[in-house]
Order: structure tokens, then sequence, then C-alpha cells
């Protein structure tokens, strides 16, 4: 709360302040917003001033959901100028003045204006600012309420019922401006120091760094943090709130000093942090292992946030996270869940060194941080779980999602322009995220592990604490290798946008023509292919492969000026497998003979190729033939193997590809047929893996869950008599532990039961979902609530996500998202979604990247012309698009394709399946 003590504090400072300027100007006498006319400073900070330190005071009041601040920035002035630019977005600016250190007398602030196109504050000095240190002070207000970014409120219920509020931060990419006035690019480190002042009963507040002092002021207590090292706005961050914690000491092993680690929680859940903390801790030591390099700071922190925009962000020293992506509780929590926490850990915390301690000069190069975090996050579970096989889920969680993406037109380069704060936070997507750590996974694959981890330790060594380009990162292993020109092989694959298609064929039994050409998940596509590449859409390929007569790895640089590649093997053979455990960022396409080889071989004995290598040939074929450069005969002759398929990471691309059939075959005359091709399928792995868990088999109830999905989405009658079965007695009394569903099975229970429910089922759901405390649990039940067949009910629960008491806003495009994947909720999503659309960009901005990729959600599915039209027509209807630009353009491709999909393949697929379908 606001007190006597703070405002007498406040009053006393700004005295002072004046009495040492006398020139400190106030909002209402020349404070202006408007739009700038400085045309000449664009989006981007003039480079005439450079910040080197922020001393900050934050006063969040939890009762009002406002706050107050002052901050005193000490700032280099490389060039002379009379303004001084920095950015800040919906604060009310109080005052402003500017000092020199020196003692000279201070100069005059004539007025200043705040920019709110741009989130600029302009202050225009009377005389220029000499190259000279000084200091920039500023008052400042704000609001914390109804949203997730910056400095805002969260709210959560105490198991007795009782409402607590906390504060915290979240400024990543462009939301540190909110919370106070800075210079709020990348490039501009600087150190902070940072007091906040909070209720002494029950609170305490938390930041970067460690505390290093406290004073009491009665039921007011300002805490002040010890002075961080330079680091980028992005990464501040504060918290006040009355968690409690759990902490552990990290051994650093002679590399640096150890240190201690903490997860913070409500106190009603902390004993749900004891995993995180455990994890956290072991994959922390391996970081610092595999980089070389001390982690510099004092201690590090975790919190679990009731309300959080995304998963986790990497706050130095103090990472936050949504709840479900830190706390446990193997009563409430999956093996999917279990696995999910690991994985955003070992992510942020590879952000430490990565992306922290070297950070890019400018968002186009985001995927220096994402794409190397979103790497070492797989190496690192796997470090600490090697019996999860996280390096070859890789392939079906990273690579081939993004992979489809990538194929599409509306996609973008690795490093691409971006200037306004919309585009900046759209780029947070996929093609940074995973294509960039595919890219890398085959960057070391091709150099060596060794020299890999070298490169990144002189990096890291080289630009600690300042900021780095592309370039420079890939300098560095340029530096260790002289067989090839990684500059070259990287600039084909971070400078343009999409991937090849390698093609194979046979000359005789030892020889093989290699060709490429860029593939596109549309062949009608490729006539609209601009000539804008300097490589001309062609890539330096990684090449690997292996025969029956030769299962030795063998490779070669496919180069992206070489029309061709001939390949001869040592002795004849019948079939070649080329990209070996997927680690290329390319599909292969096989001539015919060669794929039925292959085919046969699987079927034989499977074991001939290993878990990676059958989920390649499985992706491939599927998406080769969703293209029409495939015949769909291969890729449903390929699956005939699966009854003998017992691994998890074959049968989640399996079940991925088999549920998108069923999608897109669901309004059409062979969708029994199908429907009975499936199930035939999926009896004999359905039969085995049961429905009853495993303890400790991580994989084997990753397989259960994926198959058990799959086995109810088409409707396998054993499948849905189980779920119906367990729903019903679980929701006659949701008390009795013998009732309740274990944790792997819930989601499936939850929504196949009740699409066979009633509304009164659905009402004791919704009752349930309301109660419930444990953020997973909570999801689980939503999408339960999604999986009805009422119309009216679905519209319902949509209607029930406006209201932030019942769906919190960080769950809303989940809920979205789960009422859009039933088929009679997609219909009634598209229609809300087009009439609330002024709502939606009320609640939550043009520059919210998950509200601008919402819409590629919502119509992914959509295959007429009708609905084309629809989508166009809703486009010019609403042209600001902001941060969902590339999501309209997806949509618009995907529709498209999905329309094409049905012309090229119902005809092949219909004959097929007659051919071979043997109903139950």
């Amino acid at each position: 709360m606001l007190t006597k003590a703070f405002y007498l504090r406040l009053a006393i400072l700004c005295a002072l302040v004046y009495l040492n300027t006398a020139r400190t100007v106030k909002l209402g006498q020349n404070a202006k917003q408007s739009i700038s006319n400085y045309e000449e400073i664009g989006y981007r900070l003039p480079t005439t001033l450079q910040p080197t330190h922020y001393k900050i005071y934050w006063n969040p009041d939890l009762e009002s959901g406002k706050f107050t601040g002052k901050e005193d920035i000490t700032v280099d002035v490389l060039e002379s100028t009379k303004q001084i630019v920095l950015h800040s977005n919906n604060l009310v600016i109080t005052g402003v003045y500017v000092q020199f250190p020196s003692g000279s007398p201070a100069p005059t602030v004539a007025d200043y204006e705040l920019d709110v196109e741009r989130d600029l504050l302009i202050i225009n000095m009377v005389e220029e600012l000499p190259v000279e240190k000084i200091t920039l002070g500023i008052l400042f207000e704000g609001e914390m309420l109804n949203k997730l970014t910056g400095l805002y409120s969260s709210i959560y219920q105490t198991p007795a019922g009782e409402t607590r509020t906390i504060a915290t931060t979240k400024f990543e990419a462009t939301y540190a401006r909110q919370a106070f006035p800075c210079f709020d690019e990348p490039a501009f480190k600087a150190t902070y120091q940072i007091t906040v002042s909070h209720p002494t009963d029950s609170y305490h507040a938390l930041s970067n760094m460690d505390v290093s002092d406290t004073l009491l002021l009665g039921d007011v207590t300002e805490t002040i943090f010890e002075t961080s090292v330079p680091m980028s706005t992005y990464l501040a961050c504060i918290i006040v709130s009355d968690f409690e914690s759990k902490s552990k000491n990290v051994d650093a092993q002679g590399i640096g000093d150890d240190f201690t680690m903490r997860a913070f929680a409500t106190p009603h859940q902390l004993d749900k942090v004891q995993f995180a903390l455990d994890f956290g801790v072991a994959v922390t030591e391996h970081y610092i292992q595999y980089y070389k390099v001390a982690y510099p700071l004092p201690k590090l922190d975790m919190a679990a946030i009731p309300d959080f925009a995304s998963n986790a962000m990497e706050h130095w020293g103090l990472v936050t996270y949504r709840e479900t992506a830190l706390l446990y509780d193997e009563n409430y929590s999956s093996t999917a869940n279990k696995q999910s926490t690991a994985s955003v850990l070992a992510h942020e915390i590879a952000h430490m060194w990565f992306g922290n301690l070297v950070t890019m000069k400018w968002w186009n190069d985001i995927w220096l941080n994402e794409g190397f975090a979103r790497y070492m996050q797989y190496k690192g579970v796997h470090a600490v779980y090697p019996e999860w096989d996280m390096l070859n889920q890789f392939c079906i969680l990273v690579a081939h999602p993004v992979l489809n993406f990538d194929a599409k037109l509306s996609s973008h380069p690795i490093v691409q322009p971006v200037e306004t704060p919309s585009q900046i936070t759209a780029i947070f997507d996929t093609i940074s995220y995973d294509k960039g750590a595919s890219v890398i996974r085959m960057l070391e694959n091709l150099v060596g592990a060794e020299i890999f981890e070298e490169a990144v330790t002189n990096y890291l060594n080289k630009y600690q604490f300042s900021n780095a380009e592309t370039d420079d990162f890939i300098s560095e292993v340029a530096a260790l290798v002289s067989s090839f020109d990684v500059k070259v092989f990287m600039r084909t694959w971070t400078e343009q946008m999409g991937y090849p298609v390698v093609e194979v064929h046979r000359h005789d039994d030892t020889t093989y023509e290699i060709t490429q050409k860029r593939f596109l998940s549309n062949n009608n596509s490729y006539a609209e292919v601009p000539d804008d590449s300097e490589f001309g859409y062609k890539w330096s390929i990684p090449l690997t492969f292996m025969t029956d007569t030769n299962s030795g790895l063998n490779s070669f640089l496919f180069e992206y000026f070489l029309t061709s590649l001939t390949v001869k093997t040592a002795s004849p053979s019948q079939w070649i497998k080329v990209n070996i455990h997927q680690v290329g960022y390319y599909r292969v396409n096989y001539e015919e003979s060669l794929w039925k080889e292959l085919i046969e071989k699987l079927i034989d004995n499977p074991t001939s190729f290993d878990t990676a290598d059958r989920a390649n040939l499985l992706n491939d074929a599927f998406a080769l033939a969703d293209a029409a450069q495939l015949s769909y005969n291969i890729a449903l002759e390929l699956i005939a193997y699966l009854p003998q398929e017992r691994d998890f990471v074959p049968w989640y691309v399996a079940a991925e590809a088999l549920k998108k059939l069923q999608t897109s075959l669901m309004y059409s005359q062979v969708y029994v047929d199908y429907l009975n091709h499936a199930r035939v399928l999926l009896q004999s792995v359905y039969a085995d893996v049961g429905w009853t868990i495993d303890a400790d088999n991580h994989l084997r109830n990753r397989l259960r869950v994926s198959v058990l999905s799959l086995a109810c989405a088409v409707g396998l009658p054993d499948c849905l008599s189980q779920a119906a079965q367990r729903f019903n007695t679980w929701l006659e009394d949701p008390t009795s532990s013998e009732n309740i569903p274990a944790p792997d099975l819930r989601s499936i229970v939850y929504y196949y039961g009740m699409q066979q429910g009633n509304e009164a089922s659905w009402e004791r759901l919704l009752n349930l979902f309301q109660l419930e405390q444990d953020a997973s649990e909570k999801l689980k039940l939503m999408n339960g609530l999604a999986g009805v067949q009422d119309p009216q009910l679905l519209y319902r629960l949509l209607e029930l996500g406006t209201d932030e008491s019942i769906v919190r806003s960080q769950d809303y495009f989940t809920l979205v998202g789960d009422i859009a994947g039933n088929p009679i909720g997609e219909a009634i999503v598209w229609d809300y979604y087009r009439e609330h659309w002024p709502e939606l960009l009320e609640r939550f901005g043009l520059t919210n990247r998950y509200l601008g990729r919402l819409i590629a959600t919502i119509t992914k599915n959509f295959a007429s012309n009708v609905k084309l039209e629809e989508l166009q027509q809703f486009f010019n209807k609403y042209p600001e698009a902001g941060a969902g630009e590339s999501s309209r353009l997806e949509a618009l491709e995907t529709v498209k394709l999905n329309i094409q999909w049905l012309k090229n393949n119902i005809d092949d697929i219909s004959n097929w399946l007659q051919g071979t379908s043997t109903p139950l």
C-alpha cells in the first residue's frame, strides 16, 4: 500500500531534486503527448547516448493496482545533443531532470513529449549537452491491473479461500518501458541498483541480485538489492509476494563459485517445487561444465507465477515461470508434464549464458538466444535423464513441427529485419526457436561435438557482458574448421527461408544420384516462389546415409552450387537410407522402387532402422504425399509395419499423421473406411499398452498416452468405453482417490468421457474446473470441457473464457484452441472470433503474439472456398494485423493447401482404403 511514510519520503525527494536543479519539468506544464514529428528518429533509439547504470526505486501498491517509481540513469553522452530520447509506454511522467555528476550547474530541460506511436519519451534541452557523463532523473507512475506485461498484478486463492495479490514483471521483448522509462534495446546494457517498497507484513521482494539492505518504515519495508552485472533492460525483474521457497546448493566444480538455487511458490504449493529444484541444480551443474564458463551471479532463483503470459522468462538470477512450467506433483502431473517442466527449466537456465551473458545486438538475431536454448534444453534434459531419449524426441517435438511450418511461402528466414514492437514480438516464433535449434544441431553434427563446444566457450568468453551478431557466433566455429566454408554453409540456412528436399535416384546397385530443390507443402506454390535469394533457394546440405550392406555413417557435403551429387557405395545394396537420425534439416524423397525396398525392410524387421530413422521415414513420407510429391499409396503402405512398432518416437509421428488424415477425410465418402483401417492398425499396440500406468517407465507411459489418444480419436470401441466408464465413475465421487484416473490418463478420460456425456455431467465438470487449484489439473479439466458435443455448451464455455475469475488471461488462447479443435466447436469459434474481434483487440492488443497466432489455430482445418472467402473478407474488414501479420498469411496458405489436398489425394486414398481396410 502507499503509506504516509512513502509519500513523505517522495515529497522530500522531489523537493531535493527541485532544489538541486530548479529546472524539473512536471506533467501539466511542458509535457506533451503526441506522435512526434521527429521522423529521423524512427523506432530505433539514437546512438548519441549510452546508459551505464540505473538506480531504480519501485513502489507497487498491491491494493490499488498502481505503482510509482523514481530512477536516476547514468548516461554517457557520446555526441553533443539537445535531445534525450528513450522509451516509455503507458507511464505517467511526473518529473524529469538532468544533472552533471561532476557537480557542474545542471542543464535546463525545456520540455518533453511522449511519442505514443513509437513508445518514445523525448526530452528537449535548452542547451546542448556536451560529451560528458550525465544523470537523467525521472519520476513516473503506472498501472498494474489487467495486463501480463511490464510491472503487473497477479492474484491467487489460498486453500482457505483468501485472495492474495502479488506484483511481478515481464519485460521481454519491449515491455520494460511499461515499468520504467529506459533505453529499451538489448544493446544498451547497463548495471542496475534496484530498491523495492513493499508491505512489511508477510511480503518480501525479489530481484536479479541478492538483498544488500532493508529499511523498515513501519508497515512498509524498502528492500535494497546489490548492483547487478551489465545486462539488457528485458532481463531486469522484481517480484513482491508472500511466496515461500526451498533451496539447494549448486556445485560449480571449480568453475567459479558455488551458489544457491531457490525455488519459490505460493505457500500452499511449496512441496511442488522439489522436482524443479533437484532438476534445476543438476542441469545447471551440467551447463557449467559444458560451457566451461562460470555462472556470474551470486544466486539463481526460480518463481512460479499464478498469472504469466508465456511458459517462462529467463530474467538473470530470477527466472519466472507459469505454475504449470515449474510445479510438479505426482498426484496431478502426468509424465508429459514432468518432461515439460524439465524441458522448460533446461531452456531458461541455458539462457543464463547464451542470451544473458552474451546477448544479441538486435532482435533480428533473436535466434541466437532462442534457437540455442531450444537445442540445449534437449541436451540438458538428456544429460540428467538419458533414459527419456530426448535427443530422438528432438525430431518429433522440434524438427517435425517447424518443417511443416517452414514449407510454406508464409515462412521467413531465421535472420530477418524487424523494427516495430509488433514485428519484434512476432519473430518469437517456431522459426527462431525450432528452426534455429535444428540448424544448430545440424551444424554441431557436421563439425563435431568437441569443436562445437570449444567454439561456444570461445564465443561466451569473447563477448561476455556484451552483445553479438549471428556472424560473431559463426566466426568462432569457422575459426576451428578448415575443411569447408562454415560461413557460407550457415548463410544458406539462416538467410533463406524454407529448406530442401533431397531426391535420390538409383543408377545401379552401387551408384545413386542426389539432387535438391526447395520443398513446398503445396506443389502449386512453386510458380509463386520469388527470385530473391543470393543462393537461388539452394542449400549446402550435410548428407549422411547407410545401406543394407554398410550400416556405418557415410557423409558428404552437397554444396549449394552443385546441380547434383553422385554417391557410390562399396558394395551392391538393395536400399539406401539418407539423413541418418534426421540430423539434417531437410526431407528425403526416393524414387518409388527405393521407397518400396525401405517399406519391405521395415515390415520384415523394423529394428533394422533405429527409432529416429523410423520416425524420419514416416514423417517424410506423409509430408511428401501431402505435398503431392509422392503417391499416397507409398505413405499408406509404409504404415503397414505399425502393428510391430512399440517405441514412442515413431508411434508419435504415426499418431499425428493418422489424426491429420482423420481430420482431412472427416467429410468425405471414405471416412468410415479410413476409421476401420486405423482401428485395425491400432489393435495390437492398443492391447499391449493397456490402461495401467508403468512406474518409472517414462517412454512406455508416453507411448501409452499417444496410442490411447489416437485409439479414442478414431473411435476404437473399447477405448471409448474405457474412457466413459472411468469418467462416469470419477464424476460420481471425484473426491475418492480410487476413482480419480492416473495423471497420465486424465486428459484422455476427461475429453473422451465428456464427449460421450450430457449437460449434467458437463455442469459437474465445470464446477470441478472452477474449484481446482492445481494449474496443470485445471488445464486438463478445461480441455475436457471442450470435448462436449453440445454446441450451446461449447458457446457457453467460450463466453466463460472472457471472465478472468473463471479462465485466467494466460489460459484464454489455450481454451479457444481446445474448442476449435472439436469439430463441432470450430465454426462456433470462427463466428465468435469475427464478431468479437474489436473486444479481443481491446483486451490483448495488436502486439500480442498469441492473439496474432490465434487465427492460424482456428482456421487450420478449413478446406473450402467458402471459408477461404470468409477469411479474406475478415482481413479486408480488419487490415491491421500487428503481430499476426505472418499468421494471417499462414492461415490463407493453409486453407488453400487443404482445398488442394482433397483434390489431389481423395481418389487415391479412397481406392487404396477400399482395397485394404477390414471392418471391425
